[in-house]
């Protein structure tokens, strides 16, 4: 079984995030980047079900040669092989077509992502990768075992879990629960060396969306304390100055 893992490279959740050009690009000096986690999730999952010569697993990331130290440690992880496409990621709709463009001809039997980036959060690569190699795609997994060409997965829903029966290939994004995530170990960093990490040139993509500006939330304002009977003013505050009433 032929597996394809697309991996991000993302601001580790502890950093301080800043803009500059008038707000119109993130400020990445002082950040560190770590592979996505739920991506991570993933790839564990991926390496799983091809263990013991069951088949193989290859990642790939669209980006530049920054990202690299983040792809030689899905490699150490325990991926066969990587592939990065030489750009940057615009949005999800060129990275999904930079991604399909390669698998497109290779056979994949399953491809996977994490659920969402942590940095742009938008769950799109899944579906768009479906849409665009015309296979079904499946997101919010929360598990999948495969038998033979069919795949059982279960997904997460509103107030529940769906479960269902999948030809392969498919594409699926992985939620917390499909598999624990992988600590390399000295083994498995110092094979990622001579792993083969192939860089190929991007593919041209209507540019179908434009970010503008960014923004930082809002800071937290002041937190007003009332006494239990003081029910008239809790009134007048919502009403004046939370204007929710």
């Amino acid at each position: 079984m032929k597996i394809l893992v697309c991996i991000s490279n993302v601001p580790d959740t502890t950093a301080k995030i800043s803009f500059s050009g008038d707000n119109t690009q993130f400020n990445t000096t002082g950040v560190q980047y770590i592979l996505n986690p739920y991506d991570e999730i993933a790839l564990a999952r991926a390496i799983e079900l091809t263990e013991n010569g069951k088949g193989t697993v290859t990642v790939i990331h669209v980006g530049d040669i920054n990202s690299e130290p983040t792809i030689r440690k899905a490699l150490a992880i325990g991926a066969d092989d990587a592939v990065r496409v030489n750009s940057a990621p615009r949005d999800a709709y060129f990275v999904s077509s930079q991604i399909a463009h390669y698998a497109k001809e290779k056979g994949f039997d399953l491809i996977l992502t994490g659920r969402e980036s942590i940095d742009y959060n938008g769950s799109q690569i899944a579906a768009m990768l479906g849409e665009l190699l015309n296979i079904p795609s499946i997101s919010i997994v929360k598990k999948i075992d495969i038998d033979g060409s069919k795949a059982n997965v279960v997904r997460e829903i509103e107030g529940g879990k769906e479960i269902l029966n999948v030809s392969l290939p498919f594409v699926a994004s992985c939620a917390e629960g499909v598999a624990e995530p992988k600590i390399p170990n000295m083994r498995g960093i110092m094979s990622a060396r001579t792993k083969t990490l192939d860089v190929i040139e991007a593919v041209s993509v209507d540019e179908l969306v434009k970010f503008t500006s960014y923004s930082v939330p809002a800071p937290r304002g002041s937190v007003t304390m009332l006494l239990d009977n003081e029910v008239e003013k809790l009134v007048n505050l919502l009403h004046t100055e939370a204007k929710v009433i």
